[in-house]
């Protein structure tokens, strides 16, 4: 189920840079709400409250109760602008969500086992190749991020979006089977692999010669024995005449 928050708005009946400049200046920040076939509102809301609900984080997958005058408006945050310098938001869109609404999501992903993961204690590391999925979800079950579990990943190994078990209500956009997380070999990996296949080979090849070797010096050692007795016997014979 996804979390939906309270934030309390007023009415913010001009439009236009200048009102909203002296909306600012009044520690407020405009926004507006649109969608459900019905006509936009023009808020304020409280720059503080503001401020903790973005940076709190998943702010663009949650979900908002907006009380303006005694009436909410079900809605989520489709877009924001800070300011480049000092970080404080200047303006934030929301999309207003009628009953039973279907909206396409981007939700980040969480990387979890990475202490476990085979490939990393072998050296690799985890490379997260998309940070986020675009996904269709029910308004009452959008994820706040989507967990990726890596702890039996061994190095060059990945995990699609297919391997992924997406809640209830929940529908991957792309048609692609996106790579999502893979294990990377550390730096000189492969040709160390090349090295150890090399050794490996060298001392199979050199086995069958050891062994061959072997039967050639029991060959030599028969002839020698047999040539002893036969030049020792004649000697012997001729000094007992």
């Amino acid at each position: 189920m996804a979390t939906v928050k309270e934030l309390k708005a007023t009415a913010r009946p001009k439009a236009g840079k200048g009102a909203a400049r002296a909306e600012r200046r009044a520690g407020r920040v405009p926004a507006v709400i649109y969608g459900d076939n019905q006509p936009p509102l023009t808020i304020s809301l409280d720059d503080k409250m503001l401020r903790q609900n973005i940076f709190a984080g998943h702010f663009l997958t949650t979900l908002f109760n907006i009380d303006l005058d005694g009436k909410k408006h079900r809605v989520i945050p489709r877009d924001y602008s800070l300011d480049p310098v000092k970080d404080f938001p200047l303006h934030v869109d929301f999309l207003r969500l009628g009953q039973g609404a279907t909206i396409r999501v981007s939700v980040p992903l969480h990387v979890s086992g990475t202490e476990v993961s085979p490939g990393v204690k072998r050296g690799g590391t985890v490379n997260i190749v998309n940070h986020t999925v675009e996904l269709e979800a029910d308004v009452e079950h959008i994820p706040q991020f989507i967990e990726v579990d890596v702890s039996k990943l061994e190095i060059n190994n990945s995990i699609h979006l297919s391997d992924v078990a997406l809640p209830k209500g929940v529908k991957a956009v792309s048609r692609d089977d996106q790579t999502l997380v893979t294990v990377v070999p550390p730096s000189g990996y492969g040709e160390e692999a090349k090295a150890a296949g090399g050794a490996e080979g060298a001392a199979a090849g050199a086995a069958p010669a050891a062994g061959a070797a072997a039967p050639a010096a029991g060959a030599k050692a028969p002839a020698a024995a047999a040539k002893a007795p036969a030049a020792k016997a004649p000697a012997a014979g001729d000094k007992k005449k």
